[in-house]
């Protein structure tokens, strides 16, 4: 029960009314108390006030009637009344000096003294000038802390059924939401992507739902695009394969001649290359996303790097028909990054304006130093992209979906690979237009 919002509502709701209670009780108790005496002053007060008016008339004669009621009314109240004729008491046990007080024909004000060996709340009023006087006594009020004490339980019991019913209510208003968001979330578990919540309530309930729709739509989304990934690289897979297969029935079949096999197993051996490349592309990937995938920082001069790509390149793309440049600072860039993985990222790009650039349009391979990083550019004069491809340009296999039967188009990985490459090295990828009119891809190394 305790483990259950619920049963902790409730406890904590009880506790805090029970707290409530008791610090209420330390913090009036003093106040009731001193309100008591006050009031009991303020009584003995006027009572003696009130008595020293009745008895004036009668004062200086023998005691009446009248005298002896009075009397008798105060004392069944708790009040004693001592008379003071020509300075005497008519009674023992009155200080001294309350006596003298009086037969002075001063007042005595309310206090606390000791009458006749007991504490009490006297009082002291003089009638006239020659000695006469009242004087008023009554027990100090008690038992205040005590009766407030006793009837203590009663408010700790109604705090505690206030406490109990409060926090029921109260788990049961949160909980609810809970309940409805684990009810949805069993439901997207269970691979149902039509679940949303109605984000109304308190903020934090319409915040939860918010972010429990917003998952359900990126769930549908990225299961969206895993399946199209997943049926592009199915087609990329199917394509070498098929041709693999044909080559291997005609050559089983005796189809193929002796002069066609050199001819067969070269086409074999390419498609079974395209092969390794698409699975090495998919295992790096799934590396990055894994964050396991090693990185070798050493110091590095960006420099020499892209002269050496660009020479490594330059037969390839003459033989395309392609026109490379390169425009390079005239000083060594030194950096502290993986040049393995940079070469990785650059021959990606030059990979992919190799199949989709035109013969003759040109290919252009620049280093751009800025003072806290560097910036290497692949442009072309290829067909370049529109301004909704760009928005998608990293995204596995959005182009290539796009551009199917259009133009030459890979598996739709190696953009995607060349974006997380450039962020697991600290750096970046950008995707643009060219001045030269085709794709211009931006690849920034922190320094």
């Amino acid at each position: 029960m305790l483990r259950s919002i619920l049963g902790r509502s409730a406890l904590v709701t009880c506790a805090v009314a029970v707290i409530a209670v008791l610090v209420t009780a330390l913090v009036g108790a003093p106040l009731a108390i001193q309100e008591a005496n006050k009031a009991a002053r303020a009584g003995l007060a006027d009572e003696a006030k009130l008595t020293v008016e009745l008895l004036r008339p009668r004062f200086n004669t023998a005691k009446s009637e009248d005298e002896q009621v009075i009397l008798k009314r105060l004392r069944a109240r708790g009040i004693e009344v001592y008379l003071i004729r020509a300075g005497q008491p008519d009674r023992g046990g009155l200080p001294d000096g309350v006596v003298k007080t009086i037969a002075a024909g001063r007042q005595v004000p309310v206090r606390r003294a000791l009458v006749d060996g007991k504490v009490k709340l006297l009082v002291g009023r003089p009638i006239g000038n020659s000695g006469n006087g009242v004087v008023l006594t009554e027990d100090p009020p008690s038992g205040t802390l005590a009766r407030l004490w006793g009837q203590l339980w009663i408010a700790l019991l109604a705090g505690l059924g206030a406490g109990l019913l409060a926090g029921v209510l109260l788990a049961r208003r949160i909980a609810l939401p809970i309940r409805t968001v684990a009810a949805a979330a069993n439901q997207l578990s269970a691979g149902d992507r039509s679940v949303t919540l109605d984000p109304r309530g308190p903020t934090e309930v319409a915040d939860l739902a918010r972010a429990v729709n917003a998952l359900t739509a990126a769930l549908a989304t990225s299961e969206g695009r895993e399946r199209d990934f997943l049926l592009s690289v199915s087609h990329e897979l199917r394509t070498p394969l098929t041709t693999i297969r044909g080559y291997a029935e005609a050559l089983a079949d005796g189809v193929v001649g002796p002069d066609g096999a050199q001819r067969a197993g070269q086409t074999v051996l390419g498609e079974a290359e395209r092969l390794d490349r698409l699975i090495a592309d998919l295992l790096v990937l799934a590396r990055l996303e894994a964050a396991d995938l090693p990185v070798e920082v050493i110091d590095v001069d960006l420099t020499q790097l892209v002269a050496s790509t660009a020479e490594a390149w330059g037969g390839r793309l003459a033989a395309a028909g392609l026109l490379l440049r390169t425009e390079l600072p005239p000083m060594p860039i030194p950096a502290r990054t993986d040049p393995g993985r940079i070469r990785q990222i650059v021959d990606g790009l030059l990979e992919n304006a190799l199949r989709v650039v035109p013969s003759g349009a040109p290919v252009v391979l620049a280093l751009v130093w800025q003072q806290s990083s560097a910036s290497i550019e692949i442009r072309d004069g290829g067909p370049g992209f529109t301004d909704d491809d760009l928005a998608v340009a990293f995204e596995r296999g959005a182009l290539s979906r796009r551009y199917q039967g259009a133009r030459k188009v890979g598996s739709g990985l190696g953009l995607a690979l060349a974006a997380r490459l450039a962020r697991r090295l600290g750096g970046g990828i950008e995707a643009g237009h060219a001045p030269e009119g085709g794709a211009r891809f931006t690849v920034t190394v922190p320094l």
